[in-house]
């Protein structure tokens, strides 16, 4: 089982919360932003917001810099790579499935274009 202090320092359980796949949003669109920039986004004060910023730092997915006597955050992109990576062999595997599934589904329209100019045909011949 994985500690509390590791589970946070993990990229998936980072961006597993709404609120800080949002601030990695918020953070995409700014080149920096202080945490009094990011909390009027939320629903939350300000402390639940820095305890959000909190584990995207342990994470490494923000980092932070000083400037006289604000803080600003920015996001490094570099532990996202490890999501890509992973969620890429899944994107192939959807891409190879929805390929059967068109190929399933222009195989079945085939027949049921047959099946119907074979009614057609037998309709128009029973006339006779």
């Amino acid at each position: 089982m994985m500690s509390a202090v590791a589970q946070t320092r993990d990229v998936y359980y980072a961006v597993a919360d709404p609120t800080r796949r949002e601030i990695i949003r918020l953070l995409a669109d700014a080149d920096e932003l202080p945490l009094n920039r990011l909390t009027p986004h939320f629903a939350m004060g300000r402390t639940a917001v820095s305890k959000h910023l909190t584990i995207l730092k342990e994470a490494g997915l923000v980092s932070e810099r000083k400037v006289g006597r604000e803080t600003r955050n920015r996001l490094n992109l570099e532990p996202l790579k490890e999501l890509q990576d992973w969620l890429s062999y899944y994107e192939k595997f959807w891409k190879q499935n929805m390929v059967r599934l068109d190929q399933l589904l222009k195989e079945e329209q085939e027949s049921e274009a047959q099946n119907t100019a074979g009614r057609a045909c037998a309709d128009s011949l029973n006339k006779y």
